[in-house]
């Protein structure tokens, strides 16, 4: 992986926690990045944000009348690119690891993959062959890009990485903002697609080109990284979000059963949240919600990411994460019991919350795979992750899974809020490997000097 280099003169130590764990201290961001670290937010929001305003793009192209139909039956471009997603995310985090891709290098490849997979669907989007090349292209850029900004942060803020993290997946949401505005969707689609592809690529280069990684087992001055931190920022965070016992690889992270748990909670969040979405709209229409307005709820609740991670910040990650599953849970019983009742104004809330679930768990699951496991292979773990939550986004953009949904939408909601309940009681068993819970911790019966009392 390809990290800073701080100049000799600067002055490092290392400290080890009674576990045995390095930390590198002693080195601020400026001395590493010559700016302040607030721009390993920024930049990687600015990236996201890019990537998934060209998701949007063809996504509105496709529902337009001179759209580009289906390919391939089930199958569609759509389905394609996020399959790409999962699949890329896993090597591209083993080669940064490894040092034979940087940040900057992965960014600059996600832009390019981007530019060519969208001006070629828009060149000629009838062609089979040319929607199979936006499928990977574009996939491959997107998941280049999408794997190297949100795990990002979660380096750079070791000490409270669930705020940054947050802020880094809103701009999930923040793409879809210009297709709130009737002009924008109203465009032709190969104009629109030539012009996200343009944009992405812009937007996805430029940031990259600063992205740096700190180096392994950096911790930021003015914290304490020992378990019992004595400054106070630091003091009530460290209790409820412990740093990793160690740094685990990707095949020691594999070998634990808190990985694969993690991975159904994120993979059951996903596919109640997306159910969700693509049933809710179907509903407004039945209560006289137009669309635009249902759209604009849930770009607002995917902002909600932001304050999930400050909570998470303070309250604890998991605490947090299984309130989101909850809150997940109770919106799709909620839509349910809107369309009963015909209560626009509940199915609306329910569309802002069921964002705002779908985007906290994602950010809170990504910091709590590094507090689990470590920041130094947390792109690789992230890779494993990833196709937990672009597998439900793939079915529903290439199978008929939300037609046969929409058929008995009750049975589908009634699934999709259980299922949201299973997942917040998979949460309540992610307990970092190796750490002890305080409740297995058994008081020694003969305390030190009490048998020379």
């Amino acid at each position: 992986m390809h990290t800073t280099d701080p100049p000799a003169v600067l002055l490092c130590r290392e400290v080890r926690d009674r576990r045995g764990r390095v930390y590198r201290v002693g080195e601020s961001d400026v001395d590493l990045l010559g700016r302040g670290r607030i721009w390993m937010a920024v930049l990687p929001w600015a990236g996201v944000t890019g990537t998934s305003c060209a998701a949007y793009a063809y996504l509105a192209a496709r529902a337009a009348p001179g759209g580009t139909p289906g390919w391939g039956g089930g199958l569609c471009p759509a389905g394609l690119w996020a399959l790409s997603q999962a699949a890329v995310a896993l090597p591209a985090g083993r080669l940064r690891e490894r040092g034979r891709l940087s940040a900057r290098a992965a960014m600059t490849s996600a832009a390019l993959g981007t530019l060519l997979g969208y001006l070629a669907l828009a060149a000629a989007p009838q062609l089979p062959i040319i929607q199979l090349v936006f499928g990977l292209l574009a996939g491959t850029g997107s998941g280049l890009a999408l794997a190297t900004c949100l795990t990002l942060p979660g380096k750079w803020w070791p000490e409270h990485r669930g705020a940054a993290t947050g802020f880094v997946v809103s701009g999930l949401a923040a793409g879809a903002v210009p297709f709130l505005f009737p002009a924008v969707r109203e465009t032709p689609p190969p104009t629109l697609l030539a012009l996200a592809g343009a944009g992405a690529c812009l937007a996805v280069a430029s940031a990259g080109r600063p992205l740096r990684d700190p180096p392994h087992n950096w911790w930021p001055p003015g914290t304490d990284p020992r378990p019992v931190p004595t400054d106070t920022p630091t003091r009530y965070t460290h209790p409820k979000n412990p740093p990793a016992v160690r740094h685990h690889t990707v095949r020691q992270a594999a070998r634990t059963p808190v990985l694969w748990w993690t991975w159904l909670c994120l993979l059951g969040a996903a596919g109640a949240t997306v159910l969700g979405i693509r049933l809710q709209p179907s509903y407004s229409q039945q209560l006289g919600l137009s669309a635009g307005l249902m759209e604009s709820a849930a770009v607002v609740g995917g902002v909600a990411a932001v304050p999930a991670g400050l909570w998470s910040d303070r309250a604890g990650r998991r605490t947090v994460l299984i309130a989101a599953c909850l809150l997940l849970a109770v919106t799709q019983f909620g839509t349910l019991l809107a369309v009963r009742t015909g209560a626009a104004a509940l199915l609306l809330g329910c569309a802002g919350l069921t964002a705002a679930a779908g985007t906290s768990v994602l950010a809170l699951v990504i910091a709590l795979a590094a507090d689990h496991f470590g920041e130094n292979h947390s792109a690789s773990i992230h890779g494993l992750l990833a196709g937990a939550w672009l597998l439900p986004v793939a079915a529903a953009l290439s199978t008929t899974a939300p037609t046969t949904a929409a058929r008995n939408p009750h049975t589908a909601l009634l699934a999709a809020g259980c299922t949201g309940l299973v997942c917040a009681a998979v949460a309540l068993s992610l307990q970092a490997p190796g750490r002890l819970s305080a409740r297995r911790i058994v008081p020694n019966p003969h305390p030190l000097g009490e048998e020379m009392a």
